[in-house]
């Protein structure tokens, strides 16, 4: 079974929401059972996902069937939902009961709050080593997904388990989402540990998400840097959390204030604060630093997650062996992914990248080895923990609005440039909606024309 959850402890609980739905793990591996005797075949299944029971137990039952998902969120736009399913075709939904009446699919079956259609679709051909998708750009609907295969998803698991020191009596914070390449893999690290997850839908903010806490002594927390943000904003340092052991980042890079502070907390509470880096074509962790090293080499990504390997290559793609050097950064490990899809029939491919990832951040490797990411080639950001395409966000205001605009920023700020003041207003609201950031963390700016070059491409 899936992360070898049927050797675990059965009467043992592996989750609990904070709706106080749970499920132990010999229950989730009859669920699983269950569940894969109504699919029957290996075929591509759309989870709505949310940090859930039910949400947890469909994504657990579709891997240890062999079944592939595709993990979205539940919120996603419903036209953005429609064209996913115009182009892959999934034959199954896995989504929450209270959305019944928003499909027209035969209801198959319920179970933890959530409920089982079959779309009478005919699914593509799926490769053997597929076993999940993710998207690539946080909510904005591009048809772009990652592909994993089952080696990628369980080696993954483990190596986060082993690098963060996690055992059984483990009660891990939930709080980012599962369709998020972190959020997922801090599911599976603890999950493969035999740990019991406590899955978050409420936010930091709200009361209840700190008693539910309390009350079930959690032990570790995993956050991007917002979260850690939020934390340092509500006085985490004066909180009486006596179980909590462990923190965790990732995701994005953290100021390094904010980190130094966090490394110093941990260090006079006898916690432990790791920091890391990865992305979704790395199956989330990459690297990461060692709780010891967190307050000398403050800002540090560390070193390579056990079997992988770091280097940095010049501007002409050649290894560079100076210890102390500055280059793009590339990793190479067995959970590197297997390549992008961007139709059904991408879904029939074997291994693309053959364990070799070009991650697009320019680093600094110091004379200890240690890496500092630096900055990006790629038109990508991180904003709360969400990849944001920059590319994807200019076709999306292109299609509503039938303008060119120009989109830049860093990891705390989009920046969109159009021409038309009139829409600047209901740009901002639609970017807002489309991606489910925060207001503050987009900005649109009016300017008189979008630069470009003699050959027409725009200029950043």
């Amino acid at each position: 079974m899936f992360l070898d959850l049927d050797e675990k402890e059965k009467s043992i609980i592996a989750a609990i929401d904070d709706r106080g739905v749970s499920t132990t793990y010999g229950e989730i591996c009859g669920f699983a059972e269950e569940f894969c005797s109504l699919i029957k075949r290996r075929t591509l299944i759309f989870i709505l996902s949310e940090n859930s029971t039910g949400s947890l137990a469909g994504y657990i039952a579709s891997l240890s069937g062999r079944i592939v998902p595709l993990l979205l969120s539940c919120n996603i736009d419903r036209g953005m939902l429609a064209n996913l399913i115009a182009v892959y075709q999934p034959e199954y939904l896995w989504v929450p009961e209270r959305y019944l009446s928003g499909f027209n699919y035969s209801l198959i079956f319920k179970k933890y709050e959530y409920i089982l259609l079959k779309t009478g679709l005919k699914p593509f051909d799926l490769h053997d080593d597929l076993s999940l998708l993710l998207p690539t750009s946080g909510t904005t609907g591009s048809p772009k997904l990652v592909r994993h295969s089952y080696l990628n998803v369980e080696i993954n698991a483990r190596n986060v388990a082993a690098s963060a020191g996690l055992v059984p009596e483990d009660r891990s914070i939930a709080i980012l989402p599962m369709h998020f390449t972190m959020g997922l893999f801090v599911m599976n690290s603890h999950l493969v540990t035999g740990a019991r997850v406590l899955l978050m839908q409420q936010s930091l903010t709200d009361r209840g998400f700190w008693q539910f806490i309390k009350d079930q002594k959690a032990t570790n927390l995993s956050g991007v840097p917002y979260n850690f943000e939020v934390l340092y904003r509500l006085r985490f340092f004066r909180m009486d959390l006596p179980d909590l052991r462990l923190l965790i980042h990732g995701g994005g890079k953290l100021k390094y204030e904010l980190f130094v502070e966090f490394a110093e907390y941990a260090g006079r509470t006898g916690k432990k604060f790791i920091s890391g880096y990865g992305q979704t074509e790395g199956s989330s962790r990459m690297a990461f630093l060692k709780p010891e090293m967190a307050l000398s080499k403050p800002g540090s990504i560390g070193k390579a997650i056990t079997s992988g390997h770091l280097s940095l290559i010049d501007e002409n793609g050649t290894e560079i062996n100076e210890i102390e050097a500055v280059g793009e950064m590339v990793y190479r490990g067995p959970n590197v992914t297997l390549g992008y899809a961007q139709s059904g029939t991408d879904l029939a491919k074997g291994d693309e990248n053959k364990g070799v990832l070009h991650t697009g951040d320019i680093a600094r490797r110091d004379a200890d080895g240690y890496y500092y990411v630096a900055g990006r080639l790629s038109r990508f950001l991180k904003l709360y923990g969400l990849r944001i395409d920059l590319d994807e966000i200019e076709h999306m205001i292109r299609s509503a609005f039938d303008m060119d605009s120009l989109c830049t920023g860093n990891d705390e700020k989009m920046i969109i440039k159009i021409t038309d003041n009139t829409l600047k207003e209901e740009i901002h609201k639609y970017v807002i909606e489309k991606t489910g950031l925060f207001h503050t963390s987009v900005d649109v700016a009016v300017i008189e024309e979008i630069p470009r070059n003699e050959a027409g491409k725009k200029i950043y």
